[in-house]
């Protein structure tokens, strides 16, 4: 099997030590660089094809996070790397302490097809960036972007150090099976637990980026027009293929009528059409069968248009949801938004609490105690007061879940930490020791131990 050749070669190569060299690092960081934007336009080409996706939107949501990470980590690649002198307790004077970034080796990244190049290429920089060797297995389900990934990536690395993997299901039950030093996977729930079990089987520690119902929250003490506004572009983003995209809404039932109209109000200013540039395909036939059974058409309060030949999902939003609805009981992963109403802010978050901790949640108020409730009582991955999604693009935060929606974190000097082990050393002089931790043992060395200790 020609992989399991590869990832031999990365093994092999690995022990050279050449990937520890900063300099090995960064002339390859700026290799990628070079080669993104010499092909741009080619990745624009392949992800248009998948679905629909303007080059605008490309660059903003893709091109843009890869090219910020391969900055980051060529500006702060020295500093990252170098070893962090730490406080060294009384029981170990005379002594110096210190912790080493170290590369883990062969590393496997699985990438996800909604965001096909940001989702693949970004853990694959720091992965470079903190010195390993990668396999990456970006999702068959965009096959366009995942054949121009190849082509730029196989014909211009060398495979022993990099190199993506192309296929499907098969392909990547196959791979799985393999042994690397960590795994990193984006998606869904359902499929990290299968990566998690399969990575289990050799003790390979493992990243997981999943989803989940990510909720916004509007109390009557938000700024309504600015609230509106940054739902439908954080929700209908990718035509809500996003997986921090607010999957719900609550909103406080004093202004919810007002709220619901300002939602229409800049749907149809953001002309979402189905041939517009500003909004993208439903993936596949699949996905788009699944949608459209999640929309239940007497509580349509807005959209509900669909093109299955284009497969276009007119931006809908849904009113009058309860909790028991069916599309309340997974992911929605698309341009579906249900509203909810409620009549007390505690008892809206007590019921978030009682779902699964999400990937992400938003809250829009001017109320300080509410921002210090949802921070506080709230568990999620991530997210913003007052925005939806914008916390992605800080480098300086970490990216990731917790409980359901994932394992692990990355972004930043989060992604380097992620792909790297921290190894820690004690160096010791090798004079004036003294005896007291060395047989034949006493009280009197005994009460001493208990007050150094």
């Amino acid at each position: 099997m020609e992989i399991e050749r590869i990832i031999q070669d990365q093994r092999d190569f690995f022990k050279t030590q050449q990937t520890k060299n900063i300099k090995f690092r960064k002339m390859y960081l700026e290799k990628m660089k070079d080669l993104i934007i010499k092909h741009e336009d080619l990745l624009y080409e392949a992800i248009y094809k998948d679905f629909g996706k303007s080059k605008f939107d490309t660059f903003t949501t893709e091109i843009s996070f890869i090219l910020n990470d391969i900055d980051y980590y060529l500006k702060n690649l020295q500093s990252l790397s170098k070893p962090k002198k730490v406080s060294t307790n009384l029981v170990n004077q005379l002594g110096s302490s210190k912790v080493y970034a170290e590369p883990l080796g062969c590393v496997l990244v699985i990438g996800a097809w909604n965001y096909p190049y940001q989702l693949s290429l970004s853990p694959i920089i720091a992965a470079i960036a903190a010195g390993n060797c990668c396999i990456l297995k970006p999702s068959e389900i965009a096959e366009n972007t995942m054949k121009a990934m190849a082509k730029i990536i196989n014909e211009n690395f060398p495979s022993e150090y990099l190199y993506v993997y192309e296929g499907g299901i098969d392909e990547t039950t196959e791979l799985l099976k393999l042994k690397f030093d960590k795994i990193f996977f984006t998606g869904s729930t359902k499929v990290g637990k299968i990566v998690y079990k399969a990575a289990a089987e050799h003790l390979t520690p493992v990243v997981l980026e999943l989803g989940g119902k990510s909720p916004a929250i509007v109390t009557k003490n938000a700024n309504l027009d600015v609230a509106a506004k940054r739902i439908v572009w954080g929700k209908f983003l990718n035509a809500g293929q996003t997986c921090v995209a607010p999957d719900y809404l609550l909103v406080e039932e004093a202004v919810q009528e007002q709220f619901l109209e300002m939602l229409r109000k800049y749907i149809q200013e953001f002309k979402y059409d189905a041939d517009s540039e500003q909004y993208t395909k439903i993936i596949n036939q699949r996905n788009f069968q699944r949608l459209a059974s999640l929309i239940d058409k007497d509580k349509i309060y807005f959209g509900g248009n669909l093109n299955e030949e284009k497969r276009y999902i007119e931006p809908t939003i849904l009113n009058t949801i309860d909790w028991n609805d069916e599309i309340m009981q997974e992911e929605i992963f698309g341009p579906i938004l249900p509203v909810i109403s409620f009549k007390n802010y505690n008892i809206a978050l007590n019921t978030v609490l009682e779902q699964e901790k999400p990937l992400a949640a938003y809250l829009f108020t001017n109320n300080n105690e509410e921002k210090e409730q949802f921070t506080k009582k709230l568990s999620f991955g991530g997210g913003c007061i007052n925005d939806t999604v914008m916390h992605l693009s800080n480098d300086n935060l970490p990216f990731g879940g917790v409980g359901s929606s994932g394992i692990g974190n990355y972004h930043g000097k989060y992604g380097f930490e992620a792909f790297s082990h921290q190894k820690a050393i004690l160096e010791k002089v090798t004079w004036g020791e003294p005896s007291i931790k060395y047989p034949p043992y006493s009280e009197k060395k005994l009460s001493w131990i208990k007050k150094l200790l």
